[in-house]
């Protein structure tokens, strides 16, 4: 009888012991694509401003253009107050999708900008302009490497979470999977190039 105590007692520890280090596993991969988020908070907020200033810069060359500046400044507001709300939650789908959206409508707005932009050479010219279209594009690259690493790690947090026996101890505790962060305008159409 104490021998049958002994091996319940064991077993139960054993137990015990394999869904900690799940667990373990599991909060240690969600920390992980948190963290991978954070960098994207950074790059993004970085991105966000950048911004007024340009706005700034160019706003005395384009006075009358002043629908494209508000547009610009409302949609660069938008984006940063769903990059709040996401921050709050990674992972969450709806809220990366609205991340997404709104990152979409300012990299339609700020497209438009630079069309405008192109059209006046003194401006195109001007040294600040350069400056910062120069760092928009490196802050951009620095965007799509966060992306990649908080994809991958999230994939690896939803692998993890959605095997076998980790998707019982997931489960039970109430781990959600994590929504991967689409690039803007990763629906787009690849451009057509004649000749």
């Amino acid at each position: 009888m104490i021998s049958f105590l002994f091996f319940l007692l064991v077993l139960v520890i054993l137990v015990g012991i394999f869904l900690a280090v799940i667990y373990n596993r599991l909060i240690a991969s969600r920390n992980a694509f948190k963290n991978a988020f954070s960098q994207i908070d950074v790059q993004l907020t970085r991105r966000y401003d950048l911004i007024p200033n340009l706005v700034e810069s160019v706003k005395v060359y384009l006075k009358h253009e002043h629908e494209t500046l508000v547009e610009v400044t409302r949609a660069r507001n938008t984006a940063a107050g769903e990059l709040k709300t996401a921050a709050g939650t990674p992972g969450d789908a709806t809220l990366m999708q609205h991340l997404t959206e709104a990152n979409s409508a300012l990299n339609a707005s700020l497209g438009r900008l630079m069309l405008v932009v192109e059209a006046y050479p003194d401006l195109k010219a001007s040294q600040n302009i350069s400056q910062f279209t120069e760092e928009l594009a490196s802050t951009e690259n620095r965007i799509a490497f966060a992306r990649q690493a908080y994809n991958d790690e999230a994939m690896s947090y939803n692998t993890l979470s959605q095997t076998f026996p980790n998707n019982l101890v997931a489960g039970m505790f109430g781990f959600q999977p994590a929504a991967l962060l689409e690039a803007e305008g990763a629906k787009r159409e690849a451009p057509k190039v004649q000749f």
